[in-house]
């Protein structure tokens, strides 16, 4: 299975939550970000991984796909 477009989206999205803290979201505003960013960020949602379609606060389950997605992005880009 490789990568699609639209699952990179997400990860892209997964990637800019803040892992030091539970307090601290994201919020993507519709007049700012690009469609794709919007549609990734609903599906993350329909997903269970962020509580809100815009955004908002990371799941249990969100937490955990962004500490993988996080550490693989590490791993391959140590810069």
């Amino acid at each position: 299975m490789l990568y699609t477009q639209e699952l990179l989206e997400e990860l892209n999205i997964l990637v800019r939550y803040n892992l030091t803290t539970t307090l601290e979201g994201l919020k993507v505003h519709q007049s700012q970000a690009s469609p794709a960013t919007i549609e990734a960020t609903k599906r993350l949602f329909i997903k269970g991984l962020v509580s809100q379609e815009d955004g908002g606060y990371l799941t249990n389950m969100g937490r955990e796909a962004a500490e993988q997605a996080q550490a693989v992005l590490h791993l391959l880009n140590p810069a």
